[in-house]
């Protein structure tokens, strides 16, 4: 994309804050390049706001606006944060959200991996669904580790190192077949 390049409104994946502790600043800034919709919880809008990020929503069952000006509220409910902060996104047309979370619970996203993609950054590692014929490009010795259990998994370019722990044997393409809706699997950032 060229500097001149034109960002449409949800064009970009949102930004789900739910954790910063173990995030470097690097990779922050790197998802926030293109200004996506920023949505922050009570816990960690103190933080966003120190490092002067915009904050477009946040959510709390009491509303809070002494951060920044133009905050809109989200009331969090009774749920998981997650899913008050899916269902919005969903509803709103979003196609994709990055989560940055210091806690991983996947069962909060198993019922939203079909509406909108979503890829979770926790502990130094970066967590999407994928379908049966995924395939990606990735240089020699890259670690993929499967967070579902792949039922009749067929593999090419990877290598077993453990159980559902994989590593990839050359530069190139790597797929992944398997019968089951979706897995969750994990790269090393």
């Amino acid at each position: 994309m060229s500097s001149h390049h034109i960002v449409r409104e949800k064009q970009e994946p949102a930004l789900l804050v739910l954790g910063l502790d173990t995030f470097s600043d690097e990779l922050l800034g790197q998802l926030l390049e293109w200004s996506p919709t920023v949505i922050v919880t009570e816990q960690t809008a103190e933080n966003v706001n120190a490092y002067g990020i915009k904050i477009d929503w946040i959510i709390s069952n009491e509303f809070n606006d002494h951060l920044q000006s133009d905050i809109k509220w989200m009331p969090a409910g009774n749920g998981p944060i997650v899913e008050t902060a899916l269902k919005y996104l969903i509803t709103h047309g979003y196609p994709a959200v990055n989560v940055i979370a210091d806690d991983l619970q996947l069962k909060d996203y198993l019922f939203f991996v079909d509406k909108i993609e979503v890829v979770v950054f926790y502990d130094n590692k970066k967590i999407c669904a994928i379908t049966s014929g995924y395939s990606k490009w990735k240089p020699t010795g890259e670690i993929i580790e499967f967070l579902s259990e792949p039922h009749q998994l067929h593999v090419s370019g990877l290598v077993m190192l453990s159980h559902n722990r994989y590593q990839t044997v050359q530069d190139g393409f790597y797929s992944i077949q398997f019968e089951q809706p979706f897995l969750f699997i994990a790269e090393e950032l």
